[in-house]
């Protein structure tokens, strides 16, 4: 049995961690095996004595609790909120460019097209410009600016909506040993569908031929947006 002397009152000579490293208790830890016992049963019966309490009566075996759930059943509770797409706000109109706070594409100048039915909003750069393709964007990561593009020449077709931007999962059935020779080879880049290539170029010539009304509207979309030292972004008007 390691003791640890005191080297000044309630000063030991080795801490805890030593001590009970010393002791090896953890070296021959005891297993016990309970005893296989028989189950309890739920009631009993007891004689009640007294000469009006005569008799047997049938007495659980556990107490009962003194407090019980009110329902027997746990019912969730019904929500009554009602699911609705955000509104959009009073500055931004189909052809209003809009400057992108965030994403892959932060700092671009793009083209709002429309409101989907989730709230997001349809942009495009146009791809020719920016590099900025057709885009779902959150409303509350965009600066609405006060230029504007003339779209009444655009018609847009009803397919684009949110399922149009759905990625198809496809999961290809591979082997546990094809995937690990394949861990160290360059992934090949999935190409985009020749039809979304082609709803691009229909897009963006119908805004093209807008943006080229208005001059240095090009340069200005194609340039990038950004803040400087001292500036901040409520305090300017775009």
């Amino acid at each position: 049995m390691a003791r640890s002397k005191d080297l000044a009152p309630n000063v030991g000579r080795f801490s805890r961690s030593k001590l009970a490293a010393k002791r090896g208790l953890y070296k021959g830890q005891k297993k016990t095996e309970k005893i296989a016992t028989e189950p309890r049963p739920e009631t009993i019966e007891k004689s009640i004595g007294g000469e009006k309490n005569g008799g047997k009566r049938t007495v659980p075996t556990t107490k009962a609790s003194r407090f019980y759930p009110a329902e027997d059943v746990s019912v969730p509770k019904k929500s009554r909120k009602a699911v609705h797409a955000p509104t959009l706000r009073s500055t931004i109109t189909p052809g209003t460019v809009l400057i992108l706070l965030a994403g892959r594409f932060r700092g671009k100048r793009v083209v709002f097209l429309k409101a989907l039915e989730s709230g997001l909003l349809l942009v495009t750069g146009p791809f020719k410009i920016n590099g900025v393709p057709l885009r779902r964007v959150n409303q509350a990561y965009v600066i609405a600016t006060s230029t504007s593009v003339d779209l009444s020449a655009l018609s847009l077709d009803e397919k684009f909506t949110d399922s149009y931007f759905t990625k198809s999962e496809k999961k290809k059935a591979t082997s546990a040993e094809a995937e690990f020779f394949e861990e160290g080879k360059p992934k090949t880049k999935e190409a985009l569908p020749e039809s979304k290539v082609a709803d691009q170029k229909t897009v963006d010539e119908a805004v093209l031929s807008a943006v080229k009304k208005s001059d240095n509207l090009s340069k200005y979309l194609s340039a990038s947006w950004g803040l400087s030292k001292g500036q901040f972004p409520h305090q300017m008007v775009f």
